[in-house]
Protein backbone atom coordinates (compact mmCIF):
# COMPACT_ATOMS: atom_id res chain seq x y z
CA UNK A 1 0.00 0.00 0.00
CA UNK A 2 1.22 3.75 -1.02
CA UNK A 3 -0.04 6.59 -0.08
CA UNK A 4 0.27 9.83 -1.94
CA UNK A 5 -1.14 13.28 -1.56
CA UNK A 6 -2.84 14.48 -5.04
CA UNK A 7 -4.80 17.64 -6.89
CA UNK A 8 -5.15 20.76 -5.11
CA UNK A 9 -3.09 20.21 -2.00
CA UNK A 10 -0.05 19.70 -4.15
CA UNK A 11 -0.83 22.46 -6.59
CA UNK A 12 -1.40 25.08 -4.20
CA UNK A 13 1.72 24.30 -2.44
CA UNK A 14 3.89 24.58 -6.03
CA UNK A 15 2.32 28.03 -6.31
CA UNK A 16 2.96 28.74 -2.47
CA UNK A 17 -0.54 29.70 -1.78
CA UNK A 18 -1.99 28.25 1.56
CA UNK A 19 -3.16 24.57 1.43
CA UNK A 20 -7.17 23.85 2.74
CA UNK A 21 -8.21 20.76 1.42
CA UNK A 22 -6.08 17.60 1.49
CA UNK A 23 -6.93 14.63 -0.99
CA UNK A 24 -5.11 11.42 -0.91
CA UNK A 25 -5.06 8.58 -3.04
CA UNK A 26 -3.83 4.86 -2.08
CA UNK A 27 -2.53 2.33 -4.27
CA UNK A 28 -2.22 -1.38 -4.44
CA UNK A 29 -4.83 -1.49 -1.53
CA UNK A 30 -8.42 -3.57 -1.13
CA UNK A 31 -11.19 -2.24 0.26
CA UNK A 32 -10.88 -4.91 3.08
CA UNK A 33 -7.54 -3.55 4.00
CA UNK A 34 -8.49 0.27 4.55
CA UNK A 35 -11.69 -1.38 6.98
CA UNK A 36 -8.80 -3.18 8.56
CA UNK A 37 -6.69 -0.10 9.25
CA UNK A 38 -9.85 2.04 11.06
CA UNK A 39 -10.51 3.63 7.60
CA UNK A 40 -14.73 4.76 7.72
CA UNK A 41 -16.11 4.09 4.07
CA UNK A 42 -18.22 7.05 2.24
CA UNK A 43 -19.85 7.44 -1.18
CA UNK A 44 -22.02 5.26 -2.72
CA UNK A 45 -20.08 5.55 -6.69
CA UNK A 46 -16.26 4.81 -5.71
CA UNK A 47 -14.17 3.07 -2.84
CA UNK A 48 -13.52 6.36 -0.47
CA UNK A 49 -12.73 6.15 3.07
CA UNK A 50 -12.38 9.14 6.00
CA UNK A 51 -9.02 8.58 8.06
CA UNK A 52 -10.04 7.19 11.49
CA UNK A 53 -8.35 10.48 13.02
CA UNK A 54 -8.04 13.45 10.66
CA UNK A 55 -11.21 12.67 8.75
CA UNK A 56 -9.50 13.26 5.78
CA UNK A 57 -10.69 11.73 2.81
CA UNK A 58 -8.58 8.74 1.00
CA UNK A 59 -9.81 7.15 -2.06
CA UNK A 60 -8.26 4.16 -3.76
CA UNK A 61 -6.46 4.39 -6.91
CA UNK A 62 -9.43 3.64 -9.92
CA UNK A 63 -9.68 4.44 -13.35
CA UNK A 64 -13.14 5.43 -15.31
CA UNK A 65 -15.56 4.80 -17.94
CA UNK A 66 -17.68 6.78 -19.98
CA UNK A 67 -20.92 5.28 -19.44
CA UNK A 68 -23.60 7.76 -20.15
CA UNK A 69 -24.73 11.44 -20.40
CA UNK A 70 -23.37 14.23 -18.07
CA UNK A 71 -21.40 14.07 -14.89
CA UNK A 72 -22.61 11.16 -13.44
CA UNK A 73 -22.01 8.86 -16.96
CA UNK A 74 -19.38 6.69 -15.95
CA UNK A 75 -17.88 3.76 -14.23
CA UNK A 76 -15.73 3.42 -11.82
CA UNK A 77 -12.72 0.54 -11.44
CA UNK A 78 -10.67 0.41 -8.30
CA UNK A 79 -8.61 -2.54 -7.59
CA UNK A 80 -4.80 -3.21 -6.61
CA UNK A 81 -3.56 -3.13 -9.75
CA UNK A 82 -4.51 0.43 -11.09
CA UNK A 83 -1.79 2.82 -10.64
CA UNK A 84 -0.88 6.01 -9.64
CA UNK A 85 -0.41 7.14 -13.55
CA UNK A 86 -3.83 5.67 -14.45
CA UNK A 87 -5.18 7.45 -11.60
CA UNK A 88 -4.10 10.84 -12.30
CA UNK A 89 -4.64 10.72 -16.09
CA UNK A 90 -8.65 10.47 -15.97
CA UNK A 91 -8.44 14.15 -13.74
CA UNK A 92 -9.43 17.38 -15.60
CA UNK A 93 -6.43 19.70 -15.88
CA UNK A 94 -2.39 18.86 -15.84
CA UNK A 95 -1.93 20.65 -12.93
CA UNK A 96 -4.41 18.61 -10.75
CA UNK A 97 -2.82 15.37 -11.86
CA UNK A 98 -0.01 15.78 -9.49
CA UNK A 99 1.27 13.43 -6.93
CA UNK A 100 3.75 13.65 -4.27
CA UNK A 101 4.77 10.82 -1.40
CA UNK A 102 5.21 11.67 2.13
CA UNK A 103 8.95 13.31 1.12
CA UNK A 104 7.38 15.54 -0.73
CA UNK A 105 8.66 13.58 -4.28
CA UNK A 106 6.91 14.66 -6.99
CA UNK A 107 5.01 12.40 -9.36
CA UNK A 108 4.31 14.12 -12.44
CA UNK A 109 3.64 12.27 -15.66
CA UNK A 110 1.39 14.55 -17.46
CA UNK A 111 3.79 18.02 -16.90
CA UNK A 112 1.53 19.64 -14.31
CA UNK A 113 4.49 21.73 -13.33
CA UNK A 114 5.51 23.04 -16.07
CA UNK A 115 1.75 23.97 -16.72
CA UNK A 116 1.98 26.10 -13.45
CA UNK A 117 5.37 27.96 -14.36
CA UNK A 118 3.84 28.33 -17.92
CA UNK A 119 0.82 29.95 -16.31
CA UNK A 120 -1.30 27.34 -18.31
CA UNK A 121 -4.76 25.58 -17.90
CA UNK A 122 -4.25 22.41 -20.03
CA UNK A 123 -6.55 19.36 -20.27
CA UNK A 124 -4.73 15.88 -19.47
CA UNK A 125 -6.35 13.87 -21.85
CA UNK A 126 -8.68 14.14 -24.89
CA UNK A 127 -11.06 12.08 -22.05
CA UNK A 128 -11.38 15.72 -20.76
CA UNK A 129 -14.37 15.71 -23.06
CA UNK A 130 -16.54 13.47 -21.53
CA UNK A 131 -17.28 15.24 -18.58
CA UNK A 132 -19.48 18.37 -19.48
CA UNK A 133 -18.69 19.84 -15.89
CA UNK A 134 -15.15 20.42 -16.49
CA UNK A 135 -16.11 23.27 -18.69
CA UNK A 136 -17.65 25.16 -15.69
CA UNK A 137 -14.51 24.44 -13.54
CA UNK A 138 -11.78 25.23 -16.14
CA UNK A 139 -13.80 28.46 -15.58
CA UNK A 140 -13.57 28.82 -12.01
CA UNK A 141 -10.04 28.14 -12.36
CA UNK A 142 -9.44 30.56 -14.85
CA UNK A 143 -11.26 32.98 -12.31
CA UNK A 144 -9.18 31.82 -9.30
CA UNK A 145 -5.76 31.99 -10.64
CA UNK A 146 -6.25 34.99 -13.11
CA UNK A 147 -4.56 37.02 -10.62
CA UNK A 148 -1.07 34.88 -11.27
CA UNK A 149 -1.66 35.21 -14.92
CA UNK A 150 -2.94 32.07 -16.01
CA UNK A 151 -4.80 31.67 -19.30
CA UNK A 152 -7.06 28.29 -20.55
CA UNK A 153 -4.76 26.64 -23.50
CA UNK A 154 -6.32 27.13 -26.13
CA UNK A 155 -6.65 23.41 -27.16
CA UNK A 156 -8.34 22.98 -23.73
CA UNK A 157 -10.94 25.85 -24.84
CA UNK A 158 -11.26 23.80 -28.28
CA UNK A 159 -12.33 21.20 -25.82
CA UNK A 160 -14.44 22.79 -24.47
CA UNK A 161 -16.25 24.62 -26.95
CA UNK A 162 -16.99 21.30 -28.63
CA UNK A 163 -18.60 19.99 -25.44
CA UNK A 164 -20.86 23.22 -25.65
CA UNK A 165 -21.88 22.76 -28.57
CA UNK A 166 -22.59 19.18 -27.94
CA UNK A 167 -25.39 19.65 -26.03
CA UNK A 168 -23.78 17.68 -23.42
CA UNK A 169 -24.08 20.91 -20.80
CA UNK A 170 -27.82 20.44 -20.81
CA UNK A 171 -27.19 16.64 -19.01
CA UNK A 172 -25.85 18.13 -15.72
CA UNK A 173 -27.85 18.83 -12.69
CA UNK A 174 -28.96 22.30 -11.59
CA UNK A 175 -27.39 21.29 -7.73
CA UNK A 176 -23.99 20.58 -9.70
CA UNK A 177 -24.13 23.21 -11.86
CA UNK A 178 -24.88 25.80 -9.27
CA UNK A 179 -21.93 24.70 -6.92
CA UNK A 180 -19.60 25.56 -9.87
CA UNK A 181 -20.90 28.43 -10.51
CA UNK A 182 -21.23 29.62 -6.81
CA UNK A 183 -18.08 28.62 -5.88
CA UNK A 184 -16.72 31.14 -9.64
CA UNK A 185 -18.70 33.92 -8.21
CA UNK A 186 -16.61 34.13 -4.96
CA UNK A 187 -13.20 33.94 -6.45
CA UNK A 188 -11.28 36.94 -6.59
CA UNK A 189 -12.24 37.62 -10.55
CA UNK A 190 -15.30 36.17 -10.85
CA UNK A 191 -15.77 38.21 -14.09
CA UNK A 192 -13.08 35.82 -15.85
CA UNK A 193 -15.72 33.05 -14.98
CA UNK A 194 -18.14 34.41 -17.09
CA UNK A 195 -15.76 35.63 -19.87
CA UNK A 196 -14.06 31.77 -20.30
CA UNK A 197 -17.87 30.53 -20.10
CA UNK A 198 -18.58 32.83 -23.63
CA UNK A 199 -15.23 32.04 -25.24
CA UNK A 200 -16.20 28.54 -25.39
CA UNK A 201 -20.09 29.13 -26.01
CA UNK A 202 -20.87 28.21 -23.08
CA UNK A 203 -22.65 30.84 -21.49
CA UNK A 204 -25.24 30.60 -24.19
CA UNK A 205 -25.77 27.18 -23.82
CA UNK A 206 -26.29 27.60 -19.52
CA UNK A 207 -27.40 31.29 -19.09
CA UNK A 208 -28.42 32.75 -22.77
CA UNK A 209 -29.94 35.54 -20.88
CA UNK A 210 -26.48 37.18 -19.83
CA UNK A 211 -24.44 36.15 -23.38
CA UNK A 212 -27.45 38.11 -24.90
CA UNK A 213 -25.74 41.24 -23.28
CA UNK A 214 -22.94 41.29 -25.07
CA UNK A 215 -22.91 43.48 -28.08
CA UNK A 216 -26.11 45.89 -26.57
CA UNK A 217 -25.27 49.45 -26.25
CA UNK A 218 -26.65 51.83 -23.28
CA UNK A 219 -26.01 55.53 -23.86
CA UNK A 220 -22.60 56.54 -23.43
CA UNK A 221 -23.44 59.46 -21.18
CA UNK A 222 -24.62 57.09 -18.02
CA UNK A 223 -22.35 54.21 -19.33
CA UNK A 224 -19.22 55.38 -20.96
CA UNK A 225 -18.10 51.12 -21.65
CA UNK A 226 -21.13 51.12 -23.44
CA UNK A 227 -21.86 47.83 -24.11
CA UNK A 228 -24.07 46.41 -21.55
CA UNK A 229 -22.04 42.93 -21.00
CA UNK A 230 -18.91 44.51 -20.87
CA UNK A 231 -21.08 46.63 -17.79
CA UNK A 232 -22.42 43.38 -16.24
CA UNK A 233 -18.28 41.84 -16.29
CA UNK A 234 -17.47 45.22 -14.78
CA UNK A 235 -20.10 45.31 -12.40
CA UNK A 236 -18.98 41.64 -10.68
CA UNK A 237 -15.25 42.68 -10.85
CA UNK A 238 -16.58 45.63 -8.65
CA UNK A 239 -18.53 42.99 -6.70
CA UNK A 240 -15.22 41.06 -6.09
CA UNK A 241 -13.00 44.08 -4.95
CA UNK A 242 -15.52 45.23 -2.40
CA UNK A 243 -15.81 41.98 -0.89
CA UNK A 244 -19.18 41.56 -1.47
CA UNK A 245 -21.00 38.44 -0.50
CA UNK A 246 -23.32 35.55 -2.63
CA UNK A 247 -26.62 36.92 -2.79
CA UNK A 248 -25.04 40.77 -4.06
CA UNK A 249 -22.25 39.15 -6.92
CA UNK A 250 -25.50 36.80 -8.20
CA UNK A 251 -27.78 40.08 -8.31
CA UNK A 252 -24.82 42.00 -10.05
CA UNK A 253 -24.48 39.31 -12.38
CA UNK A 254 -28.28 39.34 -13.60
CA UNK A 255 -29.72 43.07 -12.62
CA UNK A 256 -29.71 44.32 -16.16
CA UNK A 257 -31.01 41.27 -18.03
CA UNK A 258 -34.57 42.93 -19.53
CA UNK A 259 -31.80 45.07 -21.17
CA UNK A 260 -31.37 41.93 -23.79
CA UNK A 261 -34.86 42.03 -24.62
CA UNK A 262 -34.87 45.52 -25.90
CA UNK A 263 -35.92 46.07 -29.26
CA UNK A 264 -32.79 47.25 -31.63
CA UNK A 265 -34.65 50.19 -32.80
CA UNK A 266 -35.14 51.43 -29.91
CA UNK A 267 -31.35 51.20 -28.40
CA UNK A 268 -29.69 52.60 -26.72
CA UNK A 269 -32.47 53.17 -24.34
CA UNK A 270 -33.35 50.48 -22.31
CA UNK A 271 -36.92 51.95 -21.05
CA UNK A 272 -38.47 49.39 -18.47
CA UNK A 273 -35.66 47.20 -18.78
CA UNK A 274 -36.41 46.90 -14.43
CA UNK A 275 -39.94 45.15 -15.17
CA UNK A 276 -39.04 43.68 -18.23
CA UNK A 277 -36.01 41.62 -16.82
CA UNK A 278 -37.81 39.74 -14.13
CA UNK A 279 -38.94 37.25 -16.17
CA UNK A 280 -35.65 36.86 -16.83
CA UNK A 281 -34.24 36.71 -13.69
CA UNK A 282 -36.45 34.19 -12.39
CA UNK A 283 -35.66 31.85 -14.91
CA UNK A 284 -32.46 31.99 -14.58
CA UNK A 285 -32.76 31.75 -10.90
CA UNK A 286 -35.50 28.58 -11.25
CA UNK A 287 -32.58 26.95 -13.95
CA UNK A 288 -30.10 26.84 -11.21
CA UNK A 289 -31.68 26.44 -8.51
CA UNK A 290 -30.46 28.94 -6.87
CA UNK A 291 -30.75 29.66 -2.57
CA UNK A 292 -33.84 31.24 -1.95
CA UNK A 293 -31.79 33.94 -1.13
CA UNK A 294 -30.20 34.82 -3.62
CA UNK A 295 -33.41 34.49 -5.46
CA UNK A 296 -35.40 37.09 -3.62
CA UNK A 297 -32.56 40.01 -3.97
CA UNK A 298 -31.46 39.59 -7.37
CA UNK A 299 -35.23 40.23 -8.28
CA UNK A 300 -35.44 42.76 -6.14
CA UNK A 301 -32.04 44.28 -7.04
CA UNK A 302 -33.78 43.56 -11.35
CA UNK A 303 -36.28 45.80 -10.26
CA UNK A 304 -35.32 48.50 -8.17
CA UNK A 305 -31.85 49.13 -8.28
CA UNK A 306 -32.87 52.70 -10.94
CA UNK A 307 -34.84 53.51 -7.61
CA UNK A 308 -31.49 53.16 -5.51
CA UNK A 309 -29.42 55.46 -8.44
CA UNK A 310 -32.42 57.90 -8.33
CA UNK A 311 -32.38 57.48 -4.71
CA UNK A 312 -31.97 61.48 -3.65
CA UNK A 313 -34.57 62.47 -6.32
CA UNK A 314 -37.33 59.98 -5.13
CA UNK A 315 -40.65 61.00 -3.79
CA UNK A 316 -41.06 60.48 0.36
CA UNK A 317 -43.88 58.12 -0.77
CA UNK A 318 -42.15 56.36 -3.05
CA UNK A 319 -39.15 55.76 -0.82
CA UNK A 320 -41.49 54.49 1.60
CA UNK A 321 -43.10 51.79 -0.66
CA UNK A 322 -39.17 51.00 -1.75
CA UNK A 323 -38.62 50.19 2.05
CA UNK A 324 -42.13 48.08 2.55
CA UNK A 325 -41.22 45.94 -0.74
CA UNK A 326 -37.78 45.29 0.78
CA UNK A 327 -39.61 44.81 4.43
CA UNK A 328 -36.17 46.78 6.27
CA UNK A 329 -38.20 46.83 9.50
CA UNK A 330 -37.71 42.51 9.85
CA UNK A 331 -34.96 42.12 7.00
CA UNK A 332 -32.36 44.76 7.47
CA UNK A 333 -29.77 42.98 6.08
CA UNK A 334 -31.03 42.40 2.54
CA UNK A 335 -31.79 46.41 1.76
CA UNK A 336 -28.09 46.60 3.09
CA UNK A 337 -27.41 43.93 0.38
CA UNK A 338 -29.59 45.93 -1.90
CA UNK A 339 -27.65 49.08 -1.51
CA UNK A 340 -24.33 47.60 -2.18
CA UNK A 341 -25.76 45.90 -5.33
CA UNK A 342 -26.57 48.99 -6.38
CA UNK A 343 -23.11 51.28 -5.59
CA UNK A 344 -21.48 48.19 -7.78
CA UNK A 345 -23.77 48.87 -10.74
CA UNK A 346 -22.50 52.47 -10.16
CA UNK A 347 -18.88 51.93 -9.70
CA UNK A 348 -18.86 49.17 -12.98
CA UNK A 349 -18.78 52.02 -15.45
CA UNK A 350 -15.60 52.74 -17.24
CA UNK A 351 -13.54 55.57 -15.78
CA UNK A 352 -15.90 56.01 -12.67
CA UNK A 353 -14.69 53.03 -10.58
CA UNK A 354 -14.26 55.70 -7.44
CA UNK A 355 -16.85 57.74 -7.89
CA UNK A 356 -18.55 58.28 -4.61
CA UNK A 357 -22.20 57.31 -4.32
CA UNK A 358 -24.15 58.90 -1.69
CA UNK A 359 -27.32 57.49 -2.72
CA UNK A 360 -25.65 54.65 0.12
CA UNK A 361 -25.73 56.42 3.16
CA UNK A 362 -29.07 58.23 1.95
CA UNK A 363 -31.06 55.14 1.31
CA UNK A 364 -29.72 53.61 4.99
CA UNK A 365 -30.84 57.11 6.51
CA UNK A 366 -33.99 56.40 5.06
CA UNK A 367 -34.47 52.98 6.61
CA UNK A 368 -33.28 54.70 9.77
CA UNK A 369 -35.68 57.22 9.53
CA UNK A 370 -39.16 54.82 8.99
CA UNK A 371 -37.37 52.34 11.52
CA UNK A 372 -37.57 54.46 14.05
CA UNK A 373 -41.52 55.02 13.92
CA UNK A 374 -43.05 54.14 17.47
CA UNK A 375 -46.11 51.89 17.50
CA UNK A 376 -46.59 51.61 21.23
CA UNK A 377 -47.89 55.37 21.06
CA UNK A 378 -50.67 54.45 18.43
CA UNK A 379 -51.48 51.35 20.53
CA UNK A 380 -52.51 53.31 22.86
CA UNK A 381 -54.34 56.01 20.65
CA UNK A 382 -56.41 53.07 20.17
CA UNK A 383 -55.23 52.06 16.38
CA UNK A 384 -55.43 48.39 15.98
CA UNK A 385 -56.11 45.97 12.95
CA UNK A 386 -56.18 47.48 9.51
CA UNK A 387 -56.09 50.88 11.38
CA UNK A 388 -53.43 50.33 12.99
CA UNK A 389 -51.36 49.91 9.63
CA UNK A 390 -52.23 52.79 7.96
CA UNK A 391 -51.55 54.77 10.93
CA UNK A 392 -48.00 53.45 10.94
CA UNK A 393 -48.09 54.02 7.46
CA UNK A 394 -48.93 57.97 7.87
CA UNK A 395 -46.20 58.49 10.68
CA UNK A 396 -43.66 56.75 8.32
CA UNK A 397 -44.55 59.22 5.46
CA UNK A 398 -44.32 62.37 8.06
CA UNK A 399 -40.98 60.42 9.19
CA UNK A 400 -39.43 59.98 5.83
CA UNK A 401 -40.41 63.96 4.84
CA UNK A 402 -38.84 65.01 7.62
CA UNK A 403 -35.84 62.81 6.97
CA UNK A 404 -35.58 64.53 3.36
CA UNK A 405 -36.14 67.80 3.84
CA UNK A 406 -33.18 67.58 6.47
CA UNK A 407 -31.34 66.05 3.86
CA UNK A 408 -31.66 69.06 1.69
CA UNK A 409 -31.33 71.77 3.42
Amino acid sequence: MQIYKVGGAVRDRLLGKPVTDIDWVVVGATTEEMLAKGFRPVGSDFPVFLHPKTGEEYALARTERKSGRGYGGFTFHASPEVTLEEDLIRRDLTINAMAEDDQQNLTDPYHGQRDLEARLLRHVSPAFAEDPLRVLRVARFAARYAGLGFTVAPETLELMRQLSDSGELEALTAERSWKEISRALMEDQPQVFIEVLRACNALNALMPEVDALFGVPQPEAHHPEIDTGVHTLSVLEQAALHKQPLTVRWACLLHDLGKGLTPKEEWPRHIAHEHTGLQLIKAVNERFKAPKDCQELALLVGQYHTHGHRALELKPSTLLELLQNFDVYRRPQRFEEFIAACEMDARGRKGLEQRSYPQAEYLRGAAVAARSVAVQPLLEKGFKGPELGEAIKRERLKALKAYKEAASA
